[in-house]
């Protein structure tokens, strides 16, 4: 048996047991990314997959026992990679960030500066999408960290520590009744109220969004969500065209640049929530990525990082 086959049936699996996408993702022949895999089931004499014809359906009982084994072989192969580019080149490297929209737009202007200042040598990558994508992407090894709400401490396989706590906010426009409300008494807002009128929010997977559900049905209330998107600023645009009033996160609304707008605290109708950093179990962890990780959080210091992580070993 050899690393070739073990990345292999990795690869396989990874591509929802299609071949041709294996053979693709490893720039490799179909029948070649076949043959090692047959080879591996003869040496250890048991097969790996469940087989329709030629096409693969899942894994057997003990070949998933045998994937297990080969993602933590591989895990530490790569990890062998990263310990000694970090020795050799402890400066310089890539770092993909994985975000949502939010994280991208509001967030990571305030960090990634500074990190670029410290580690010039450094190649950034931003890759967007919703909280359970960016924690595949995490998994798969196609992103170093994700930043997201809470959704990533649901995924098995990955460590998360926090960034910051955040509460939804009301926008609406200077002429809608609400905006006649003084911020100083926001407390006064019910979701009652807010059920009067058309609302314009986050889609399922992001920023919340179930915290809001909840709380409405909890009493028993069907809002007119008439518009759901994936980031804050589609939202604050229909607002401000006159679709209905939006409700966003609260980092992602600030009066000196949405003049146009009027916001109302909303945390004691939805909540507090925590948005995390996320990292794969078991990933050696390159100098940079515990500079990155403080940066996002100032109570991240490298001994609280390897404290989460040795709470997971």
């Amino acid at each position: 048996m050899n690393l070739q086959q073990f990345r292999f049936v990795r690869e396989t699996i990874r591509q929802n047991y299609n071949l041709t996408d294996a053979a693709r993702a490893l720039y490799t022949s179909q029948p070649g990314v076949s043959k090692a895999i047959i080879e591996l089931e003869d040496e250890l004499g048991i097969k790996i997959f469940e087989r329709h014809g030629k096409r693969l359906k899942g894994l057997t009982r003990p070949g998933d026992a045998v994937a297990q084994v080969i993602e933590r072989i591989m895990r530490e192969v790569d990890n062998l990679r990263r310990v000694s580019d970090d020795f050799a080149r402890h400066d310089e490297g890539a770092l993909v960030i994985g975000c949502t929209h939010a994280q991208a737009r509001y967030l990571l202007p305030k960090v990634i500066p500074a990190f670029r200042e410290r580690f010039p040598k450094v190649h950034m990558s931003l890759a967007e999408g919703s909280p359970p994508v960016l924690a595949q992407m995490v998994l798969h090894e196609q992103a170093d960290l994700a930043i997201a709400t809470e959704t990533l401490s649901n995924t098995p396989g990955l460590i998360t520590m926090p960034v910051y706590s955040w509460q939804h906010t009301v926008v609406v426009r200077p002429d809608h009744p609400l905006a006649d409300l003084p911020a100083n008494r926001a407390e006064a807002l019910s979701l009652k109220e807010l059920a009067k009128y058309s609302i314009v929010t986050y889609d399922h997977a992001f920023s919340g969004r179930t915290s809001i559900d909840n709380a409405f049905a909890k009493e028993g209330i069907t809002p007119d969500i008439v518009l759901e998107a994936i980031d804050a600023d589609v939202i604050k645009t229909y607002v401000d065209v006159g679709l209905g009033i939006g409700i966003i996160a609260g980092m992602a609304f600030d009066p000196r640049r949405d003049k146009g707008l009027v916001g109302l605290p909303a945390g004691h109708l939805f909540g507090t929530h925590q948005t995390r950093v996320a990292i794969k179990e078991g990933t050696f962890m390159r100098d940079y990525l515990y500079v990155m990780l403080e940066m996002l959080n100032p109570d991240l210091e490298r001994d609280v990082i390897e404290a989460a992580l040795g709470a997971n070993e």
